[in-house]
């Protein structure tokens, strides 16, 4: 993803603001098992059934791509989106999640859609084309990505599979809470989205990970009221004033911060979380897809907490 802008992340807030119910996103209805113990069809999730196994996937959205390959049918995708970077056998293609276009989907033939937003109403456009459809938005929290998973499973032929994803991140979420130390005052802490100082707050997906983790989100008071959809942006003298105990940086590869470029902002070295060495340098990619990988995602944030000094 190139360098962070306000334009971005308006796309950014959009995407993450979608509504759960424009498309097959109730939670998946069990499948009939065969004998061999796999899904037999026709299957339902929601409102879509699918009478056959598909074997020609198109998925728009990088989370959706992880979590087709978590669960096995990675061989049944034949074009990921342009962001769907991991993992490295995913067909990236030229379609774009961002401007999806119905007739550069419809050209590869595709036998299910796997969408992760409504943008340009294609939703709408893939229902009039008669192309099965699943809509996957962005997770608000862990159950979200729990039922997607299921979902997935479902409609793809890997029930089992995506079953054993869920028990799995399940119980590594479960023994990574374990691990936050008890403390009678909750660190704080700032999460970096861009240089700009646009960030996300306890209402969001991410946010509701750091919460979990037993943080305190320095950004909350900003967007009280909701009306910046979770992603405000903060003025650095605010930020300096509110001096979180740690940083974290979801911006290392789009804008090329670290450690040293925040030790080096004006007004930032009188900060609790540069002075004690405090600032966490993310993956990107991880850090804004809530596939699998947010358990990767929870133990950066964990092994973090564990380092405050209490």
């Amino acid at each position: 993803m190139s360098r962070r802008t306000p334009r971005v992340f308006a796309a950014v807030l959009t995407v993450a603001a979608l509504a759960l119910g424009a498309c097959a996103t109730d939670t998946a209805d069990d499948p009939t098992v065969g004998a061999d113990g796999g899904a037999t069809y026709p299957v339902t999730v929601g409102s879509l059934t699918l009478d056959k196994r598909p074997e020609k996937i198109v998925v728009l959205g990088p989370s959706a791509t992880e979590m087709l390959f978590a669960i096995g049918a990675g061989p049944q995708v034949s074009a990921a989106d342009d962001n769907s970077n991991y993992p490295a056998e995913a067909p990236k293609s030229d379609l774009s999640a961002f401007t999806p276009n119905a007739e550069a989907i419809a050209a590869k033939n595709p036998d299910l859609v796997v969408l992760t937003n409504d943008l340009n109403k294609i939703v709408d456009q893939l229902t009039q084309l008669r192309i099965p459809h699943y809509l996957a938005p962005a997770a608000k929290t862990l159950d979200d990505t729990y039922r997607q998973l299921t979902d997935l499973g479902t409609l793809t032929g890997h029930p089992d599979e995506a079953a054993d994803v869920v028990q799995r991140m399940k119980g590594d979420v479960a023994r990574l809470i374990a691990e936050v130390p008890q403390r009678p005052t909750k660190p704080s802490y700032f999460y970096e989205l861009g240089p700009e100082y646009y960030t996300a707050t306890s209402r969001t997906f991410v946010g509701s990970l750091f919460t979990i983790a037993g943080l305190e989100n320095v950004a909350d008071p900003a967007d009280a009221d909701g009306s910046k959809g979770g992603y405000p942006q903060l003025a650095e003298e605010a930020l300096i004033k509110a001096d979180p105990d740690l940083v974290f940086l979801a911006d290392t590869k789009c804008c090329k911060q670290s450690a040293e470029t925040v030790k080096a902002r004006s007004g930032w070295a009188g900060m609790t979380a540069v002075k004690n060495n405090q600032i966490v340098a993310l993956d990107d990619d991880v850090a804004s897809r809530w596939g699998p990988r947010v358990v990767e995602l929870l133990r950066a944030i964990v092994d973090a907490v564990v380092k405050v000094p209490a």
